[in-house]
Parts: C-alpha cells; sequence; structure tokens
C-alpha cells in the first residue's frame, strides 16, 4: 500500500502516518482469520462425523454459530475497558491477537471438547482486538478532518481484504486436506498479522501506548476482572468436561431476551433519570428506532455464514470445468467482501452527489432502504428455494445476486449507522450509545442464528413460504422507516 495525497497543507499532512500500515495489514491478516474460519463453522459442525464433522443437527448448529457471532460482539464491551484502564490499545491488540491465533490451532486438534474451548478463545480474542483497532487509526490522526476519513477508508479496505481472501484459503484447504487444516490455516493468518505488527510496532510511535498511572484501574477493579475471568473460565471448564450440559438454542434464546432487556432498561434509564434536555430525549429516541432497524437487518444479513451456506453446500450446483472442480461452498462467504471493495466507492460517491442537490436521503429514509435490499433478496432466495423444493439443484447466479443485494442494503444501512450513532449521541453518552450499537449487531446475530436452524433439509417443500414470510417483517419496518422519514428526521433536524 503506498501513501496517498490527501491534504496540501505542508509535509507532515500530506501523507498518510505509515503506523496506517502496521493496522492496515494487522486488521487485513485478523479478518483473514475470522472469516476463514467463520465460512467453515457451520458446515464442519453439521457434516457427519465419518466425514471427520462433528454431526450436529442444523438446529444446534446454527445456534452455535449465532452464539459465536454474538460474542464477538459483546466482547467488544469489556475490551474496549481493557485497552482504557489496563494496557492501552497496543499491547491489548497483541494480547487479543494472541489469544485468537491460539483459538484457531485449539479449533484445528480433532476433538470436539478442544473445538468449543477453541470457539471461546477466538471470541475473546476477537472481542479484545476488534475496538482498539479503530481506536489506533483514530490516534493516529488527532486533527480529525479529511485526512482520518481517508485513514479509515483505507483501514476498510483491510478489512474487505481479508475478509475476501480468508474464505477462500481456509475452504480451499478445509476441502483438499481436512477440516481442520482450514481451522489451522486460519490460526497461520493470524501469527502473520502479529508478526508484521510487532516488526513495524514502532511506527505506531505513543499512539495507544502505555497508559499514565492516573487511568489504570486499581487493586479492587484488577481483582474483581480477575475473579469474573476465573468464573467464567472455570464455568468453560464445567462444559468441557461434562458436567454442565448446554442447549444451544435455549442459550441463545435466553441471551436474546437478555440483550432486549439491557437494552430496554438502559434507554429507559438514559430517557427517565439522566436529567436530558427535550432535544437530547428526542434524539436518543431516534437511536432507539435505528437500534431496532440494525437488529432486524442483521438477523436476515447474517443468514450468510449460516442458512446460505447450507444452501450452497447442498443444494447448489458448485461443479464448473470439464475437469469437474467442485467450488467450495464457503467460497460464496467472499462475495460480500469482494462487493463492498467494489461498491463503497461507488455509494459514498452517490451520497455526495445527491448532497450537492439537496436530495441526500435522511439517516431513516437510508435505513429503511437497507431494509428493502434486505427483503429483496430474500425475494431472490424465495425464488431459488421453489427450484429446490422440487428436486433440482440451483445454479450459484442465486446465490451470488442475493450476496450482491444484501451489500447494497448493507451499505445504505451499516456506515450510515455507526456515524449517525456518533451524532445523535449524547456528548457525555457517546461512548456508551457506541457500545450499545454493538448490542444490535449481537442481537441480530443470535436471532440469525435461531432463525437459520428451521431451514432444515426436512422442511425443504416449506422453504419458499419461508422465505416469502421473512420478508414481510423487512419489508414492513421498511416501507415505516420510508413514509414516517420526515417524522423521523424531525426528532433531530439538524443532524445530517
Amino acid at each position: 500500500m503506498s501513501d496517498i495525497l490527501v491534504e496540501p497543507a505542508g509535509p507532515a499532512a500530506r501523507r498518510h502516518p505509515r503506523g496506517l500500515r502496521t493496522l492496515f495489514f494487522t486488521e487485513m491478516w485478523e479478518r483473514f482469520s475470522y472469516y476463514g474460519m467463520r465460512a467453515l463453522l457451520v458446515l464442519f459442525m453439521v457434516r457427519e462425523t465419518a466425514s471427520g464433522g462433528m454431526g450436529l443437527s442444523d438446529e444446534d448448529a446454527t445456534a452455535i454459530y449465532g452464539l459465536y457471532t454474538a460474542g464477538v460482539y459483546l466482547m467488544a464491551l469489556p475490551g474496549g475497558w481493557i485497552s482504557d484502564r489496563i494496557f492501552g490499545a497496543q499491547r491489548t491488540v497483541w494480547y487479543g491477537g494472541i489469544i485468537i491465533a491460539l483459538g484457531h490451532f485449539t479449533l484445528a486438534v480433532p476433538w470436539t471438547q478442544t473445538f468449543y474451548l477453541g470457539l471461546v478463545l477466538v471470541v475473546v480474542g476477537s472481542g479484545i482486538l476488534k475496538p482498539n483497532m479503530s481506536a489506533l487509526v483514530g490516534e493516529l490522526y488527532p486533527e480529525g478532518g479529511a485526512r482520518r476519513d481517508a485513514g479509515f477508508t483505507i483501514f476498510y479496505m483491510g478489512v474487505n481484504l481479508g475478509a475476501a481472501l480468508g474464505p477462500i484459503a481456509c475452504c480451499y484447504l478445509a476441502q483438499q486436506l481436512g477440516w481442520h487444516w482450514g481451522f489451522a490455516a486460519a490460526g497461520v493468518g493470524m501469527v502473520l498479522g502479529l508478526t508484521q505488527f510487532r516488526w513495524t510496532q514502532h511506527w505506531l510511535g505513543d499512539a495507544g501506548g502505555a497508559l499514565p498511572e492516573s487511568r489504570r484501574v486499581g487493586r479492587v477493579g484488577m481483582g474483581i476482572g480477575a475473579g469474573m475471568v476465573a468464573v467464567a473460565a472455570g464455568l468453560v471448564g464445567l462444559c468441557l468436561a461434562g458436567i454442565i450440559v448446554i442447549y444451544p438454542p435455549a442459550i441463545a434464546r435466553l441471551a436474546s431476551w437478555v440483550i432486549v432487556l439491557i437494552a430496554a432498561v438502559y434507554f429507559a434509564y438514559v430517557l427517565l433519570l439522566l436529567g436530558l434536555d427535550r432535544n437530547e430525549k428526542r434524539r436518543v429516541l431516534l437511536v432507539l428506532v435505528l437500534f431496532l432497524a440494525a437488529a432486524l437487518f442483521w438477523a436476515g444479513f447474517e443468514q450468510a455464514g449460516s442458512s446460505f451456506n447450507l444452501f450452497a453446500e447442498r443444494h447448489t450446483d458448485r461443479v464448473i470445468g470439464a475437469g469437474g472442480f467442485v467450488i467450495p461452498a464457503g467460497w460464496f462467504q467472499s462475495l460480500g467482501a469482494v462487493f463492498v471493495i467494489a461498491l463503497a466507492p461507488v455509494m459514498a460517491a452517490l451520497w455526495v452527489a445527491l448532497a450537492r442537490r439537496n436530495r441526500n436521503p435522511s439517516i431513516p429514509m437510508k435505513f429503511g432502504l437497507g431494509l428493502m435490499f434486505l427483503a429483496l433478496g430474500f425475494g431472490v432466495m424465495a425464488a431459488a428455494s421453489g427450484f429446490v423444493a422440487a428436486g433440482k439443484q440451483v445454479l450459484p447466479v442465486w446465490l451470488v445476486a442475493t450476496y450482491l443485494i444484501h451489500t447494497v442494503g448493507e451499505l445504505c444501512l451499516s456506515p450510515v449507522g455507526l456515524s449517525s450513532v456518533t451524532k445523535l449521541a449524547p456528548r457525555k453518552l457517546v461512548g456508551q450509545m457506541m457500545g450499545l450499537w454493538f448490542l444490535a449487531t449481537a442481537l441480530g446475530n443470535l436471532i440469525a442464528g435461531l432463525l437459520a436452524g428451521a431451514f432444515s433439509s426436512e422442511a425443504v417443500q416449506h422453504w419458499p413460504v419461508m422465505y416469502l414470510k421473512i420478508t414481510l417483517l423487512p419489508v414492513a419496518a421498511g416501507l415505516l422507516l420510508m413514509v414516517f422519514s420526515r417524522l423521523l428526521r424531525g426528532l433531530a433536524p439538524d443532524v445530517r
């Protein structure tokens, strides 16, 4: 990645900090490992034991998938606290990457007990590393402005480059050599990321370095944290030993209700007890609406790694060429990242062009568009599943079209949501509101896992109707947001 000229005001302002290279490639390899393993996860769990899999039911496997992906976002909250109060961002990223690598290599050991331990390690490591990478990018640009925006854009390309390459490499090795070679490849990717991070860490300078004594947590806080880790480790150990038996769908349902309760209590606390003025309360109400819309969107979008992955494996004709090469089912997981890389500049230019004409859609309107594109993608899957219900396999074009449509929806909603929360949240609550935004993603992932469990092979005759039913809720929610966008925009008329 070459330095890019973005500002003409002096040599220091013209070029991006060298530390951006460090973070670009660290994040690229971390996302390589995360998405590479994620593409294998459900397929490995449902594969029969005679073929090296775990032999789980679709319901159990997709519920575990939902718990795993939700756990990564939930762990981002303590991950940020660990950085802010104990280690600093640089050391936290380093330790998080080590835990991720250990998790992937643990998954590569062909034992059921080590599988669950590996998942826990990847969740913990990813949650610790994920928020602090973005924090480090921000610290490289203390002046803010357009140069910071350009830096984050470059960083985001690293995210999607890793997400595109990971499933290709890991799934190919899993298909050719065995499942655990794919999991090991994810671990190797994280090790490569750690190696270059340590090699070029000096480029980061003081960004995210050692914490001043005044910011470090005291002994009591350290003791409480150590106690919580010990309790969590004990529970994991009891589960691995079989003393505590877990039913994944029940745990996922319980976790979903817990998140809903936490969000409801928090919004009530903010609106009723914090003494916000009228304008601040109106903005928080708009955040609540966007929170619900985002959770609904991710519940559908995250079918990519669960039910859509199984659809690719079981019901898509993946044989190409005269030699009969079979496309690994997990390769379809790369499509979303490829489409983001291709379409993100187009969407950004579209919003800018519309803004110049004073026609840029409001935040609720963009969320409504995102939900409508989500529903349209499920409409495509309903049509494809009609052929499957008739006993046929379908061409890959159906999944490609679905991922393309859903990516357009993602670009309407996801970056807009992140930006809107920082604008709408009361100044003293920005950090808390960003943490709450991660809860919406976690809730969506949990619901996605539960929803995917309904698409079992035994119910294939009902898939067309099931997919059509799934389209109804995002269509209804999207239309409501679009119809009432002017009213919702009135809650925060000065926010664009």
